[in-house]
């Protein structure tokens, strides 16, 4: 589809960053949000008893469609963005796993083409640079230690399109290569460790301003040994990934990080694999086999839980109607909380005058996606809509 001119949604609940408005209108132009609020007109879409949010940002995601960002194949990873902008995933991130260096090098520089079209936001190195004590659905025997020099070679590969690393602080060079990737403005995550809580708190103060997925491939807290999930939850300047699908975190859990952290320090990721819109049955993830069983992603050899067949219109869904999140905490930590801390906030996150036309239609009833919309196009959905008859 072609992007309109002038398209104005009249009658739905719109989540704004000021509160949710009932009955509100929004209005696009062209690729960009133009304005909200105002008289209903003729030629308006109705959207009455439908909830508009804005796209969603996902910080941390490997595969959908059946197919893998760790390919390194650019029909791979269109097939990937596109299962996720289908669930309403607007602004994604590509993020790879733990493979040889030069090859995860390779994939950088297929992914940066991708980035530089506007299909990608950005690279997420997640691994080698990982505890084998914590290395989950990683290749152990690919693991290596955070060498500042290795990191630099792959945050080079990526021509400046990398955005974040994941890596265990407690390794050799693994403080020192936090502290070059906040001096070259790359995120680095602390993820997939085995630090002790003095460490992870001596990694933040060396930069690190994300926790990987938190609780999982960490240890877990002890009331005499409060680990690397305490340091990172206590933290006002470290973002939570957390994975809400059900199976990654006990409902309890996910609202013990939202009582610590607030809506503000969370970002719901995906960390989804190829299996993610798909069904049942084999996928490759990097160099490892994955079977996913009732939907749930486990390795082949070992049985660890090997990432997830997560949407964020599903962790969305979930976010409000299991874990009783407002829709204003959902849309910050589906939203606007990863596009600010990628850098991103002036574009994407929230529904404003002058920022993209990304958003994201829900049934208000139950919440499942009914349309998505990313600058200014209609990806699903659009056509449902009745336009208001002329007065």
């Amino acid at each position: 589809m072609t992007v309109a001119d002038r398209t104005a949604l009249s009658g739905a609940r719109l989540v704004l960053p000021s509160g949710v408005v009932e009955d509100g209108r929004l209005v696009v132009e062209g690729a960009v949000v133009a304005g909200v609020g105002g008289a209903v007109a003729p030629g308006d879409l109705d959207l009455s008893g439908f909830t508009v949010v804005p796209g969603f940002v996902d910080l941390h995601v490997h595969g959908g469609g059946g197919a893998s960002y760790a390919s390194g194949v650019a029909e791979e990873a269109l097939r990937v963005a596109r299962t996720h902008l289908e669930h309403g995933t607007t602004t994604t991130m590509a993020s790879t796993v733990t493979g040889e260096i030069d090859e995860v090098a390779r994939q950088a520089a297929v992914l940066s083409e991708l980035v530089e079209d506007g299909v990608l936001a950005g690279i997420h190195f997640e691994g080698p640079f990982i505890s084998h004590n914590r290395c989950g659905a990683h290749r152990p025997d690919l693991l290596r230690d955070p060498d500042p020099a290795l990191v630099r070679k792959l945050v080079d590969a990526a021509r400046g399109r990398a955005r974040m690393v994941t890596l265990a602080p407690e390794l050799p060079g693994g403080l020192e290569s936090v502290r070059m990737l906040a001096e070259l403005g790359v995120v680095a995550a602390v993820g997939h460790t085995d630090a002790d809580y003095g460490r992870t708190l001596e990694a933040v103060e060396a930069g690190a301003t994300v926790a990987t997925h938190l609780f999982n491939a960490m240890p877990g807290i002890a009331h005499r040994a409060p680990g690397p999930i305490v340091a990172l939850l206590e933290d006002e300047r470290v973002t939570v990934e957390l994975i809400n699908d059900g199976v990654h975190l006990h409902p309890s859990v996910l609202d013990l990080a939202y009582g610590t952290a607030g809506a503000a320090r969370v970002a719901l990721i995906t960390d989804a694999m190829g299996a993610a819109g798909m069904g049942d049955g084999l996928y490759p993830l990097g160099p490892l086999q994955v079977e996913v069983k009732d939907g749930v992603a486990r390795l082949v050899e070992g049985g660890a839980i090997a990432g997830s067949t997560l949407t964020l219109d599903v962790a969305f869904k979930r976010s409000v109607t299991v874990n009783g999140l407002t829709l204003g905490q959902a849309v910050e930590s589906l939203s606007a909380t990863p596009a600010r801390l990628l850098g991103l906030a002036d574009r994407v996150g929230s529904l404003e005058p002058g920022k993209q036309a990304d958003l994201v239609v829900l049934d208000s009833a139950g919440y499942d996606l009914v349309a998505v919309m990313r600058r200014g196009e209609w990806v699903v959905g659009g056509d449902a809509f009745a336009r208001v008859a002329a007065a």
